[in-house]
């Protein structure tokens, strides 16, 4: 509770310091907003180098083009869109990442439906390499929050500018919790358990929501929830006059309540964020008696970081930014039924530099202290990777 309130003030003292208003816009947001041409093409992907260095042994490094990714969208009127984004991973994996239609009645109301991102936190939705600093995303963005997390639904969304809010509104498919065996686990969360629109199994609606206040100047805040039952394909062709199969099915899905909080503040050359979030897990204990799993009845974690443009009062256009993230995730901080595994607390330091040649260009090294609660001293690692948006 103590390091859940420090980084509630953490995030709430960035206000005081706040003196220009900023709202960030992601690929599909840029895109969508040209209106004067038909079809808009762009893209983005990165390119790491990951050294792992751990005392007393010797380790591979790997080089990776780990994402391309081509985004297409096409303006059938002025008011109805469609939105693409198809990613190649490793270079041997495909996946649609996006692919909606919006309909815009006007800034403050529009409607959309299709695979969309969930909106929790920074990352999952702002998660180009020309964004975030380091060569990896937060752990916390993968762990807690299985970015980039995406699912298939329906909703609402809309910007009100005279209160400087955002808000989304969506009805979406969940997690696959159990497909002849459990998905969840203790060491990567919810990660194993992403639908990714590629023939979801659906079990029961999922609501996701957001809401972002930028009417402070320099500052953004946000307030994320996400609720609901993972999915089960155990509930197909089930009878219902079977108790005992009806009991299984029941046993096989998990309730979830997701909350975060988000903070983004640039001042001059500064720039600092941070994230929180929380997740309780119900029905648990039965979840993993039947499947024989290990999920957290809660998972905790939160990061923040600073960074500073160097080149901000000289003549250079581009950015050289050094940076440094604490991060602390858990998904075992809370159980039911057995200990806490002290392998899945972890804390990690990143400290690095993000050189952005140009809006659409960054190179990047990073050094990271990596701890987990079972260990006596951090183990590190070496990363870089240049990375690019159009």
């Amino acid at each position: 509770m103590r390091k859940l309130i420090t980084v509630i003030l953490l995030l709430g003292s960035l206000g005081l310091w706040a003196q220009e208003s900023q709202l960030e816009m992601n690929s599909a947001d840029r895109l969508m907003d040209i209106r004067d041409q038909k079809l808009i093409i762009g893209g983005y992907g990165q390119i790491d180098y990951n050294q792992p260095l751990i005392k007393d042994q010797s380790n591979n490094g790997t080089l990776d083009v780990h994402r391309l990714v081509l985004l297409f969208g096409y303006n059938f009127t002025e008011k109805l869109q469609l939105f693409t984004e198809i990613e190649l991973e490793h270079v041997k994996e495909v996946y649609v990442e996006q692919v909606f239609l919006n309909y815009k009645f006007n800034n403050y109301f529009q409607v959309k439906g299709g695979l969309m991102l969930i909106p929790m936190g920074i990352i999952n939705e702002l998660h180009e390499p020309t964004v975030y600093f380091g060569v990896e995303r937060p752990l916390l963005d993968k762990k807690i929050v299985p970015t980039t997390w995406r699912e298939i639904g329906l909703g609402i969304h809309g910007n009100i500018q005279e209160i400087s809010l955002k808000y989304q509104l969506y009805m979406v498919n969940g997690f696959l919790g159990y497909d002849d065996q459990a998905k969840f686990r203790g060491s990567d969360g919810f990660r194993k358990g992403r639908q990714k629109g590629a023939e979801s199994i659906a079990s029961s609606p999922n609501l996701s929501a957001k809401i972002d206040y930028y009417g402070i100047p320099r500052l953004k805040l946000g307030l994320a929830t996400y609720l609901g039952k993972s999915q089960s394909n155990l509930f197909d062709g089930l009878p219902d006059n079977d108790p005992q199969l009806q009991q299984q099915a029941d046993s096989s899905i998990v309730d979830i309540a997701m909350f975060g909080v988000d903070a983004t503040y640039r001042i001059e050359g500064i720039q600092l964020r941070g994230q929180l979030v929380f997740v309780n897990n119900g029905n648990v204990d039965q979840y993993n008696d039947f499947g024989g799993s290990d999920l957290g009845q809660q998972m905790f974690g939160y990061y923040a970081e600073a960074g500073y443009n160097v080149f901000k009062t000289t003549k250079f256009k581009s950015e050289l930014i050094p940076f440094v993230r604490y991060e602390f995730i858990n998904t075992h901080h809370e159980t039911v039924g057995f200990e806490p595994n002290k392998s899945f607390e972890t804390q990690l330091i990143t400290s690095g530099l993000n050189w952005k040649i140009n809006s659409g260009v960054v190179l990047k090294i990073d050094y990271q202290w990596i701890k987990t609660a079972a260990q006596s001293k951090y183990d590190h690692a070496f990363n870089a990777g240049l990375g690019f948006v159009f």
